[in-house]
């Protein structure tokens, strides 16, 4: 009897233990399958963007927007892109990592909740939605603002010119991209907060430590490599935004750090996005060029923030 029943808990150990590498071979499969097909999409998005886009550098001079040639052209909306990215993460990342702390190490549970759930919801509002409350409410509410900043800092290069008499400026802008990116920040921020060691936090507040030195000591060196890609994702977002720049400034295809006038700084994608519906084919042609150093520029500062991380968990 007990021979049988040790046979019997083996072949049972044997049947879990069969199905286990069944189960662990076919997820993954799934993971390889899904892994190459993120990889093949990719690359077909490039082979696109070459085949179609590379006619683009070499088109009649009318084609590029009055600037002469393509680089002419995609310089100041490379410029204009990265600005406003800029500008929207210095906006964002403070609030969205100050939001996380208070999320994940200061507010009580009945609270933060809602707060985080909020915070998540915001990432489901269409692109659109945002640009036409900047378009429509903020910017007429920061009209007070702008002329404020044209009169008392005038002496930045940011804000020395004619204020917009609208509020449809590359400020405004900003401050909405800012908005569309903070729950991205925030939302990995949280999550890189809340897997900090237990035991370090209790150490650092055993010693002595305030809250606050606490999380300076004990959470932030932890999750350096979690923030800096929280930040990095949110640049993606930022980077590659249409509809928001689009229906909020004034774009020209120029280099300008002055963000509060009536002519802004155009970035590639809003450039694009304005551009594709009359364009002729030479037109696409450069519009899709201009798509494709995007692409390029993107995939640049995306393997970055890899290679910071990287860097950062090998410290």
């Amino acid at each position: 009897m007990g021979e049988a029943a040790d046979g019997s808990v083996a072949g049972a150990a044997v049947g879990i233990s069969g199905r286990g590498s069944v189960g662990d071979i076919v997820f993954r499969g799934f993971a390889v399958a899904a892994a190459a097909l993120i990889l093949v999409a990719l690359a077909a998005v490039f082979i696109f963007l070459g085949i179609e886009g590379i006619p683009g550098f070499d088109v009649d001079e009318q084609h590029y927007a009055g600037q002469g040639s393509f680089l002419g052209l995609v310089v100041p909306l490379l410029f204009a892109t990265m600005y406003a990215a800029v500008l929207a993460l210095i906006i964002a990342v403070p609030f969205s990592v100050a939001i996380a702390l208070f999320i994940s190490h200061y507010a009580p549970r009945r609270i933060a909740v809602p707060v985080a759930y909020v915070i998540d919801l915001l990432a489901a509002v269409p692109s659109v939605v945002f640009g036409l409350w900047g378009a429509v409410a903020l910017g007429p509410y920061l009209v007070p603002a702008h002329g404020w900043l044209a009169e008392n800092l005038a002496w930045l290069p940011f804000f020395d010119g004619q204020p917009s008499g609208n509020g449809r400026t590359l400020f405004t802008a900003a401050i909405v991209l800012a908005v569309m990116i903070l729950p991205i920040i925030t939302s990995i921020c949280r999550e890189v907060f809340a897997q900090t060691p237990r035991l370090h936090e209790e150490a650092a507040l055993a010693l002595g430590a305030t809250r606050w030195e606490m999380v300076r000591y004990a959470v932030f060196p932890y999750a350096r490599s979690g923030m800096v890609s929280a930040v990095m994702l949110g640049l993606g977002r930022a980077l590659g935004e249409t509809m928001a720049i689009a229906m909020i400034a004034s774009p020209k295809v120029v280099v300008s750090l002055f963000v509060i006038g009536t002519q802004n700084p155009q970035t590639i994608a809003a450039h694009i996005a304005q551009g594709y519906k009359e364009s002729t084919p030479d037109r696409l042609s450069v519009l899709i060029a201009t798509g494709l150093v995007l692409f390029a520029f993107t995939f640049l500062v995306n393997a970055l923030a890899r290679w910071i991380v990287a860097r950062g968990r090998a410290k």
